[in-house]
């Protein structure tokens, strides 16, 4: 393959505006939702109550800095596509599953708000992936990486919520 063929295919190429351009904006959004996660795990990691949120609270808060971590992935990749990484003026908040419940004990909304949240970004990530595949393969990559970090975490609050829900019904 000469280097004229590999640049010609290249993501950053001035033919491949279109393609970059749909990729920023799908980074953007994904960027803002592990920015407004992070913010709804701080929340959720310092207000509930009782002996049984302990486990819970220490989940979201070594999930905070890994959230953080992709958030920060997100905006380099963004740099890196010639896109501009959004300031807060831009934010506008999606996540209601993810407010702090009405009381401090309802752990069971918080391990649900977490997994509607991870299966947000599960959906998202895997529209950014299909769009990324054959055409960026650094961010579908990327993608994929962060991707198996959100099904862990899907997967280890849904088993969370299955313990909580047979000691309902005992």
């Amino acid at each position: 393959m000469t280097p004229s063929t590999t640049q010609a295919r290249s993501i950053l190429a001035d033919s491949s505006s279109e393609a970059r351009e749909q990729i920023v904006e799908m980074l953007q959004k994904a960027y803002w939702m592990e920015i407004e996660t992070v913010m709804s795990y701080i929340a959720n990691s310092v207000n509930p109550d009782g002996v049984r949120a302990q486990e819970i609270i220490e989940s979201l808060e070594g999930d905070i800095q890994e959230e953080l971590g992709h958030a920060q992935q997100y905006a380099a990749r963004i740099k890196e596509l010639y896109g501009v990484v959004p300031g807060s003026l831009e934010f506008s908040a999606e996540q209601t599953y993810l407010q702090p419940p009405d009381h401090q004990t309802d752990i069971v909304h918080v391990i649900k708000g977490v997994i509607e949240a991870e299966t947000s970004a599960i959906e998202h990530y895997n529209a950014i992936i299909e769009a990324t595949d054959s055409v960026d393969p650094v961010t579908n990559d990327m993608m994929i990486g962060i991707l198996h970090d959100e099904e862990s975490h899907r997967r280890l609050f849904e088993g969370y919520l299955r313990e909580y829900e047979v000691e309902a019904l005992a």
